[in-house]
């Protein structure tokens, strides 16, 4: 029997798109299922400055099929230069929505990221002063501390310090992938909100590590422990407002993912909707799907949620393309590794 699932149109609250040839590429992806964005400002160079969100925001909107009503909500890429004053006038002419903390060297692109997170406290209080959110890469960086480990010392050493000395100052944990992660997110309270990504809901580092290495699913932050994947699908699923999706869809060409320093990243925006369906199935908590991908992230944003809908419908097998060509390359989308039956209909 088919079964169908009316939303409110979901938004993407972590969103790489790339410039040039890959953005024209993957954006269509997103647009085709998404009303709205956070768009990741890490590209070479970085978005730091409202004209050059402004530029990057006409880049994009030029990139989007004709007709779209897609909407890119613009990030500034937080540097210990960053003007305090050029942050708050683009935040006060809706230019952008949040603003970006990079670790310096914490992942793809952040070599202009913050190491001494003194010199950005008064771009900090601005932003408290004024409500603009910060979205936060936690992880540190330092050499000595395990790779996974270090979403939770972060936490302990950097993030918990932050908000202290901040009071008022609105946190995303983006991208979280430990138990301790979902811990402190839930406790947070209502100025801090937590990503959770698709395809960590779905792999755990077996699928990276065991049986030869697998570049497609190697991501940062990397997968962790199956205990960690189970606690991040029981927050996503529990309709907590704290928990809402950004998929950190990363599009890197094949060719990068397979050098023997390999990127970091999973290309997810061509079938993430089908992967929750499925997953939110699974796991009994259908009727809180909408909550995670269109109805959390607006509340904790402060914008009203998407009056328009879209409907899944359940039936036969749906097949995606296994990569989309791109100016660049191929790139590869996301196998989840499991049969996926819900199709986005309308």
């Amino acid at each position: 029997m088919t079964q169908t699932l009316t939303l409110r149109t979901p938004d993407d609250w972590h969103l790489h798109l790339r410039d040039g040839a890959m953005l024209r590429a993957v954006a269509p992806e997103t647009a085709r299922h998404f009303a709205r964005a956070i768009i990741m400002p890490n590209l070479v160079p970085p978005v730091v400055t409202g004209a050059d969100a402004a530029a990057y925001r006409d880049r994009i909107l030029a990139a989007l099929p004709k007709g779209s009503g897609f909407t890119p909500l613009m990030t500034l890429y937080l540097t210990e230069d960053t003007d305090p004053a050029d942050l708050a006038q683009a935040h006060a002419d809706g230019l952008i929505t949040a603003v970006k903390l990079y670790p310096a060297g914490a992942t793809t692109n952040s070599a202009s990221g913050v190491t001494n997170f003194d010199k950005v406290r008064p771009v900090l209080e601005t932003m408290a002063e004024i409500g603009c959110p910060l979205c936060v890469h936690g992880e540190v960086v330092d050499s000595d501390i395990d790779i996974f480990d270090r979403e939770a010392v972060f936490i302990e050493r950097v993030l918990d310090p932050i908000r202290r000395a901040t009071p008022g100052l609105r946190v995303v944990m983006e991208h979280i992938t430990t138990m301790q992660g979902v811990e402190y997110a839930s406790e947070g309270g209502p100025e801090l909100g937590a990503t959770i990504t698709t395809h960590h809901l779905v792999i755990n580092r077996n699928h990276i590590l065991a049986g030869g290495i697998k570049p497609h699913y190697y991501c940062l932050p990397v997968a962790k422990r199956e205990e960690h994947r189970l606690a991040l699908r029981r927050a996503a699923t529990s309709g907590d407002p704290t928990f809402f999706l950004g998929t950190d869809s990363a599009p890197h060409t094949d060719a990068n993912k397979l050098l023997p320093c390999g990127c970091a990243g999973c290309f997810t925006a061509t079938n993430t909707l089908s992967i929750l369906a499925e997953v939110f199935e699974q796991d009994g908590a259908l009727d809180r799907l909408e909550s995670f991908t269109s109805l959390n992230g607006p509340k904790f944003y402060r914008l009203p949620p998407n009056e328009s809908t879209i409907t899944l419908t359940k039936g036969a097998p749906v097949t995606y393309p296994d990569h989309i060509d791109t100016g660049d390359g191929p790139v590869t989308v996301f196998d989840p590794l499991m049969p996926l039956h819900w199709r986005v209909s309308t």
